[in-house]
This record gives C-alpha cells, sequence and structure tokens, in this order.
C-alpha cells in the first residue's frame, strides 16, 4: 500500500500532537483480529496413525467388494476421467443412463447402475463417483442442483479474495485445497467419512491422486493407507476429492502423514508378484511403488496433487487389478470368479480440444497459455496409450479365459466401452464439446448438454449394446 509522506511540523506540546499512532494501532488490532478468526485452521487435519493392521472392518476391496463377486456372473468396472465440471456431468450423465436402463431379464427387476462393482476416478469424475458411493440412488435427488449447477469455481476464487481467509490459505500449513475440501463438505459430502461408506454397498470407489515427489498413482482406500500405517475410516471424502482434483499451481497439494513401519504392516504376498500385459511390457510396479511410499525415513510426509497428473483416464488401476487377477492368483484374495461369466470395462473420456489459432501467427503463444497446453498434451497422449493398453490387455484375457477358469467352465466375454466426445459423428457437435473449457463452472445449458451426451454415447455404443443383447441372451444373477 501506498502511503503518502506527512509533513514535519514543529509543536511546542506534544500532548497537542495529532494522534498518528492511533490508525497504526487500528490496523495492528485489525490484523491480529483476522488472524484469530483464522487460527483455528491455520493447520489442516492430517490422517490419524493407526496401530496395529489387523483383518477387520474398513475400507478395503475384500469387505466392500468380494459379496458382489462371488458367484456372481458380471464384473462391471467404470473408470470416470478427470475434466472439470464437464467431467463431472459427463460422468454422471452415464450414470442417470444406467439408472435408467433395466438389466434384461433379472429377477427381482433391478438397474444395470446397481450392478456396478468398480469406479475408478480422476478430477472432476471423482465429485460423482465420490457422491454415488455415499449417497447411492438418493444422490440423483441433490447432485444436479447442489454441484453440477452451482459456480463452485467463483465461490472458491470469493474464498481465496477475502480478506478473512488470508491468515489460512497465508499458513505453510493451510493451502487453497484445504478450503476447497471445507466447501465441498458443506456443499456435497455433509461431513461424511470413508467409514460412512458401510460394507455391501456398491461401488468401491477409488478416487486417484498422484503423489508429487515421486508421481506414483495414489489411491483413498484402506489397502493403501495400511501401507502407512494410518486409518482412513475417520477421514473425510471430502478431502480425498478435493486431492484427487488439486490441480498444480491452482490449487495446493493435500498433505498426509507417513507412519510406515510403525503397525506392523506385512505386505501382501502379490505385492512381489509381477504381471505382464498382452504385448509383453511390464504393466504393473504396484507391489515397488508402495515399497517406496513406505519409507518413512526419506518421506515422512506424502503430498497429493491432481490424479490426472499420472493418469487422467483412472483407467490404470483397474488394468493393473485385472492383470492381477489374470495372472497371479494370491491376488484373489479368495474371491469365487467359477461363476463369472462377462467383465465390462467402461470408459468415460470427457478429454477436450480447444481450437486456437497459433499456427497462424509467426508470434508464439503466451506462457500461460504454453502452460495449460503442454499438460494437456502430456495427459492426451498418455490416455491414448492408456487406452491402447486396455485394448492389448482385454484380447490378452480372452486369449487366456480357458487356463484361467480351467476345463469345462462357460465361456467368459468381455466388452471394453470407450465413451469419448471423438465418437460424436456430427463435427458441429463433436467440435462443441471439445471446446467445453476445463473449469468447475459451466452453464446451466452446457450441463445438461453434457449429461445429455453422456447418456447417448453410452446408448449408441455398439459394445454397450452387445451387453444388453448377452445379459438378455444368458439371464441370470449378476450381483
Amino acid at each position: 500500500m501506498f502511503t503518502p509522506p506527512t509533513r514535519t511540523r514543529t509543536v511546542s506540546h506534544p500532548e497537542s500532537s495529532p494522534p498518528t499512532g492511533r490508525p497504526r494501532a487500528i490496523l495492528g488490532w485489525l490484523s491480529l483480529g483476522l488472524a484469530l478468526v483464522g487460527s483455528g485452521c491455520l493447520h489442516a487435519p492430517l490422517n490419524p496413525p493407526k496401530e496395529s493392521v489387523q483383518p477387520g472392518p474398513g475400507y478395503y476391496f475384500r469387505t466392500h467388494v468380494p459379496a458382489s463377486l462371488d458367484g456372481g456372473e458380471t464384473l462391471f468396472l467404470v473408470a470416470f476421467s478427470g475434466g472439470g465440471t464437464r467431467a463431472a456431468a459427463m460422468a454422471y450423465g452415464v450414470l442417470e443412463e444406467l439408472r435408467r436402463t433395466p438389466v434384461p431379464s433379472s429377477q427381482p427387476p433391478r438397474k444395470l447402475v446397481e450392478d456396478i462393482n468398480v469406479i475408478s476416478s480422476v478430477s472432476g469424475g471423482s465429485f460423482p463417483a465420490a457422491a454415488y458411493a455415499l449417497f447411492g440412488d438418493e444422490m440423483f435427488d441433490s447432485f444436479v442442483t447442489n454441484f453440477l449447477k452451482r459456480n463452485v469455481q467463483g465461490k472458491l476464487v470469493g474464498k481465496t479474495l477475502s480478506p478473512w481467509n488470508w491468515p489460512r490459505i497465508g499458513s505453510p500449513w493451510y493451502g487453497r485445497s484445504d478450503m476447497a475440501a471445507k466447501y465441498y463438505d458443506e456443499i456435497l459430502f455433509k461431513g461424511a467419512t470413508f467409514g460412512d461408506i458401510k460394507p455391501g454397498r456398491r461401488p468401491f470407489v477409488l478416487l486417484n491422486t498422484t503423489e508429487v515427489s515421486t508421481g506414483l498413482q495414489f489411491w483413498f482406500t484402506q489397502d493403501v493407507f495400511d501401507n502407512i500405517c494410518s486409518d482412513l475410516s475417520n477421514y473425510p471424502v471430502s478431502r480425498a476429492v478435493a486431492a484427487s482434483s488439486a490441480v498444480p499451481v491452482l490449487l495446493s497439494p493435500i498433505t498426509l502423514k507417513n507412519y510406515g513401519g510403525e503397525c506392523g504392516y506385512v505386505p501382501p504376498e502379490w505385492q512381489s508378484a509381477k504381471a505382464q500385459a498382452g504385448d509383453g511390457m511390464a504393466l504393473l510396479r504396484r507391489g515397488e511403488e508402495l515399497a517406496e511410499l513406505r519409507n518413512r525415513t526419506n518421506r515422512p510426509y506424502l503430498h497429493l496433487v491432481d490424479g490426472g497428473v499420472a493418469d487422467n483416464l483412472g483407467l490404470r488401476p483397474l488394468l493393473e487389478g485385472l492383470a492381477y487377477l489374470e495372472s497371479v492368483p494370491s491376488s484373489r484374495q479368495g474371491v469365487d470368479l467359477s461363476a463369472l461369466r462377462r467383465v465390462v470395462l467402461l470408459s468415460v473420456n470427457a478429454h477436450s480440444s480447444p481450437e486456437n489459432d497459433w499456427d497462424e501467427k509467426e508470434s508464439p503463444p503466451g506462457m500461460l497459455a504454453l502452460a495449460v497446453a503442454s499438460s494437456g498434451i502430456t495427459m492426451e497422449r498418455y490416455s491414448r496409450d492408456t487406452i491402447a493398453l486396455m485394448a492389448n490387455l482385454v484380447a490378452n484375457l480372452e486369449r487366456k479365459t480357458k487356463d484361467l477358469r480351467g476345463a469345462g467352465a462357460s465361456e467368459l466375454r468381455f466388452f471394453p466401452i470407450e465413451i469419448s466426445f471423438d465418437n460424436l459423428s456430427d463435427p458441429a457437435e463433436r467440435r462443441y464439446f471439445l471446446n467445453v473449457p476445463t473449469s468447475f463452472f459451466l452453464s446451466d445449458q452446457a450441463v445438461d448438454r453434457l449429461r445429455d451426451v453422456g447418456g447417448k454415447l453410452l446408448r449408441d455404443s455398439p459394445q454397450f449394446q452387445a451387453l444388453l443383447q448377452d445379459l438378455a441372451a444368458r439371464p441370470g444373477t449378476a450381483r
């Protein structure tokens, strides 16, 4: 702030001088008051330790998914990509379409959305994924109003600019993502923790983030938290979603404390095994990556940012899981796959490709534009490789089905379904959606169009129609 110089004047009585110290005192008291207002939140809450790792309740794959796999006929895996509200609205539209779609010949009647076993999500896609895991069918009553058609981005910017929040976000232990998590909790998650996702409730959700110092993909399950000797049950879902959508630079990392080595954790056998993708390329380093995170001496804290930095499709955890199930028997943890008839792998990719005129000018784009474009190009090229890897893995699994299931087992069919704006046949419609910006505020019209196109792309998918035909032709329980 610019302070104009004051004129010096001579006075015979000091007590007659104007009270020049009063404004300074008022400013001092105001600053102190602001600090006191924020002092209760100057340190973001950290994850609690876990004294011992023992068989029991928790947000584990083995406690939430096997009940729906043992004896079931369909393994239904879904991946929601990143992309801000664009991705959230498109993913929500896909959930709406699955909710409208009955399972052919099911007794008792049910909707296909009820058969989803696992959702792996990134960034914007993590909002509908987490909300559906927590609230189930009730989510459809309020998600559009509470999140999709709310100016989340404007509200967060307003909170950042508010003087009342400056002491908080000025603290090295409390960042913009911590403030965002608190806001997400107010408008959407209502204080829910991972302990509120009860066993047996479908789907099991993997909220993906990236650990910044190692670049490793990190997701919020008790299996992963056991690795760092931490208890996930009381951890707020809003903070996990905030980490999953913490775009670097714009938002700060979410920090976890690493208690590795303090709870007697013994890595399961499958972590020392390696599986290979169908093309011979090593797919899995998961065991090695988790071992790196357990090193509390070198990494006493983990800092998590947007999951799209490591994998913007959210497909990698699902591919790794399928590869382990296929080639590492110990990873199945007693799950009975003998009755499995079909595996569905649904990828909802809300990628964007905004138009620009850079190639028409001699002068290059500015630094900010280049920074945004560079990260987007990297994500897009990596996503293409992941899609190709998915195709190779599915083909390999189809070849090895008989070996996996044994002689006399029924045929196991795979349905890889990719939903993307690139699949739109109308060039004008395709261009519209590829130009929708990556932000957390879109017009109501854009939100509704994204919801509609998500459902349309799913209905028009040949693989999705093949799935419905297979369900009708071979009726039975899919749960």
